[in-house]
């Protein structure tokens, strides 16, 4: 099994900050601050526990914000002695970001200043929220300024930091009810150069859509309309979600809102008997019952039956078929029956459905057993 991710955030985290902070503030007190930091740190999950240094060290700076953040970012061009290969290397100016996020927001200019730094070395999208949330119209004047920054990471802070849904962070409850100032901001980075930043474009607005279908799919025909590869692609990645639940908006700027003229045949679903921890592969036929060639978009769902015996459908992608006239072709996908963090399986009867222009028809079913 893989080693969780906060195995790499143990207590040599607050001793390489401690020793950043010592070589630019003699004055820091670096045992008091890591018998502080380190105290309750075994317990604690990833992000908490750089909300802790964060707090530890408010105790041991200068107790005037104005003082102490110079400090603290004077800090972070230290060389630091952790391996940079780690997957969590940038982390380690986590507890910088919520520094600002927790004790700046009564001072506004110099924070923003300080996330506009920061986010070059581990992003800001944590720390940007509250200021969305206390300053709202000062911090949107200041990211659409960001639109235009040479910075990459700038620049997807942006996005990255107003999405109504953001994982690992709290909510922004006034984007969920009105996304127009977001959408706002994701106008002029729809053509970003940066797959990076485009990336989460697209991430953002696939949240929108989950609290504003309609307003996803008008963005992207809207968007679609003379549009690049590269924004076609961001406004595929978008619809990903609503394209799953089968939303009739989302398809149709797709090209796919009309009942594929198509039958799915010669169902396989292998083995009928399935043990968890195994896998099980999922093969039929789609064939174009027109005299016309047809594009069809093709998925499956299983049907995954959950602890309190309720079934829910998780859909895998497949492919976009372009079918010749009276064509028939062959799709299948090997998924894993194993648990993982986000589905955990168990024993009993299992649907599946082929999916056809987001319409789902019987295909099938399974007998999961333990193994």
């Amino acid at each position: 099994m893989a080693e969780p991710l906060v195995a790499q955030y143990g207590p040599d985290v607050p001793q390489a900050i401690a020793r950043m902070v010592r070589a630019v503030h003699r004055r820091f007190d670096a045992d008091a601050f890591l018998q502080d930091a380190l105290s309750g740190y075994e317990a604690l999950a990833l992000i908490p526990r750089g909300k802790h240094i964060a707090r530890a060290l408010q105790r041991h700076l200068p107790q005037d914000y104005a003082q102490a953040l110079p400090i603290l970012l004077a800090s972070a061009e230290q060389p630091h002695g952790r391996d940079p290969g780690l997957s969590l290397a940038s982390f380690l100016y986590l507890p910088h970001t919520a520094f600002v996020a927790e004790f700046g927001l009564g001072h506004f200019e110099l924070s923003m200043q300080a996330q506009h730094a920061l986010t070059q070395r581990f992003t800001a999208e944590f720390s940007i929220r509250p200021y969305l949330q206390h300053h709202q119209e000062a911090t949107l004047e200041r990211l659409m300024e960001w639109t235009r920054d040479p910075s990459e990471h700038v620049r997807r802070l942006v996005s990255e930091g107003t999405r109504p849904r953001l994982p690992w962070a709290s909510r922004l409850p006034a984007f969920q009810r009105d996304p127009t100032p977001v959408l706002a901001l994701l106008e002029p980075l729809k053509d970003d150069p940066a797959l990076y930043v485009r990336r989460s474009v697209a991430n953002n607005l696939n949240d929108i859509g989950k609290d504003h279908p309609a307003v996803l799919a008008d963005t992207a025909r809207a968007w679609l309309q003379g549009a690049t590869p590269e924004r076609s692609w961001t406004v595929q990645h978008a619809l990903r979600s609503a394209v799953k639940r089968g939303e009739a908006g989302a398809l149709a700027a797709l090209g796919f809102g009309e009942t594929a003229n198509a039958v799915v045949s010669q169902p396989a679903i292998t083995p009928p008997q399935a043990v968890m921890g195994g896998s099980l592969n999922v093969a039929f036929d789609v064939t174009n019952t027109t005299a016309l060639p047809q594009q069809v978009l093709v998925d499956f769902a299983v049907h995954y039956v959950k602890a309190n015996g309720q079934a829910r459908a998780k859909v895998f992608k497949l492919k976009t078929l372009d079918l010749a006239p009276h064509e028939t072709q062959k799709v299948g996908k090997k998924i894993s029956l194993a648990d993982m963090t986000t589905r955990k399986h168990y024993p009993g009867h299992h649907r599946v459905d082929a999916i056809l222009n987001g319409r789902a028809q019987p295909l099938g079913a399974f007998e999961l057993t333990i193994g």
